[in-house]
């Protein structure tokens, strides 16, 4: 592996080669600073119901927790609560982002965080063959089944979005 490659390894790429998952790595420009999910789409020439973006939020019980849902899509916060299990969630605050996953906002992989927090995607993840979640740094997006993510990361489909 050359340095450039190794340089462009993220704790997301590496987390998913331990586990032996196929993925593909699309990359973007962001000098115009439009790094919201629906632009990197948009970019990546991804159909936008197929490109997740991954959310993190904390419940009432301060516990965090992460939910990846279609970049046209928001969260419905009363389906996250319904689905991790207490009375109410909240985004946190994107200056916490880091501290907590040890990732930036527009770069937030649910693919290797430095822990592991409960993770649910979007019921329509699975209609489709890949989808598209951040790659763990702005500027990459990696594209992989989504059984192999939700495996990656024990997570769980659930109806979690609704239109903005």
């Amino acid at each position: 592996m050359s340095k450039k490659e190794k340089e462009t390894k993220t704790n997301a790429m590496r987390m998913l080669e331990e586990e032996g998952i196929s993925y593909q790595v699309h990359s973007y420009t962001s000098e115009d600073g439009k790094i919201d999910a629906e632009s990197v789409a948009i970019k990546c020439g991804q159909n936008v119901e197929q490109v997740f973006k991954t959310l993190v939020t904390e419940g009432n019980d301060r516990n965090f927790y992460v939910f990846v849902v279609p970049a046209n899509q928001k969260l419905d916060l009363k389906a996250c609560a319904k689905a991790a299990g207490v009375k109410s969630v909240e985004m946190i605050p994107q200056k916490e982002l880091l501290k907590t996953t040890g990732y930036i906002h527009g770069g937030c992989s649910p693919v290797g965080m430095k822990k592991h927090f409960p993770t649910f995607f979007d019921e329509t993840a699975q209609l489709f063959d890949t989808i598209c979640v951040s790659g763990g740094k702005i500027g990459l997006q990696i594209e992989a089944a989504p059984d192999d993510l939700l495996s990656v990361t024990h997570g769980e489909y659930v109806a979690i979005a609704t239109d903005k």
